[in-house]
């Protein structure tokens, strides 16, 4: 079974509660367990929903609003977990395109977050 549609829905969803600053629809998009991770950009890695919502939680309490223009979107998805690769093209005054690995699992029949990684694009001149 093809769970595409699915998984790019909670992807979606997070991205919007995201950017309109909704922690709680943030929060709605991932597992709350130790198991959870998260990377942003230059961070190091957090485990466990408490750190990861702590994170969320200082990151939308900045200044500005996160804005992305999403893009090079694939999906791949099993029986119970999925992972959607993409680029977030960070829009304000810090211009700036992250690549991107979220990885889903599907608990008591949703598609809950379980990873978030972001690593800024650096250009590489040969």
């Amino acid at each position: 079974m093809d769970h595409t549609a699915e998984v790019l829905k909670v992807n979606s969803n997070f991205y919007k509660a995201f950017e309109e600053r909704n922690l709680q629809a943030l929060s709605d998009t991932w597992a709350h367990v130790l198991e959870v991770w998260c990377t942003h950009p230059g961070w190091p890695a957090l485990h466990g929903w408490h750190r990861v919502e702590e994170s969320f939680r200082n990151i939308l309490n900045g200044a500005g609003p996160p804005q992305f223009v999403l893009s090079e979107i694939r999906v791949e998805t099993s029986a119970n977990t999925a992972w959607v690769t993409l680029e977030e093209n960070l829009l304000g005054p810090n211009l700036s395109t992250v690549t991107t690995v979220n990885v889903f699992k599907k608990t008591d029949g949703r598609w809950l977050m379980y990873g978030h990684h972001a690593s800024p694009v650096v250009a590489i001149f040969s």
